[in-house]
């Protein structure tokens, strides 16, 4: 029984990014009151997407051993990308923050994060069940 398995290697990873992002929607609210401050936002869906890829469409042909496999690439090079909201709404100094939105994704990502917990607990709890039948 692998203990480190591809459900566990992806779950983990994203409790990871739940709290990357928890961490930047709270920064975007500490600076709702600074002036000309872009709310960010992190998308970690496609890079968690590329490192599961299950099916394998999103890998990269390599046919020659010089080329560079830039395709799934695994768990451990997993790099999301952080970027300036694009649908902010610009307030009268600029910034792009509205806090009943952030509070909103805060909620959600929250949501999303405890139900990943419970996955990784239901997986846990799976092996522990395998391991303690075998003998």
């Amino acid at each position: 029984m692998d203990v480190n398995d591809k459900t566990l290697q992806a779950l983990s990873a994203a409790t990871k990014f739940r709290e990357m992002r928890q961490e930047l929607i709270s920064s975007n609210i500490a600076n709702k009151d600074v002036p000309g401050f872009k709310a960010k936002r992190v998308d970690f869906e496609n890079a968690l997407a590329r490192a599961l890829d299950v099916d394998g469409e999103l890998t990269m042909n390599v046919s020659d051993k010089k080329h560079f496999n830039v395709g799934s690439g695994g768990f451990n090079n997993l790099r999301p990308e952080t970027y300036d909201d694009p649908n902010g709404v610009v307030s009268e100094d600029g910034n792009t923050v509205d806090v009943q939105s952030e509070m909103a994704l805060m909620a959600e990502n929250k949501i999303m994060y405890d139900a990943l917990v419970q996955l990784m607990n239901k997986k846990l709890g799976l092996m522990k069940y395998a391991i303690s039948s075998e003998r």
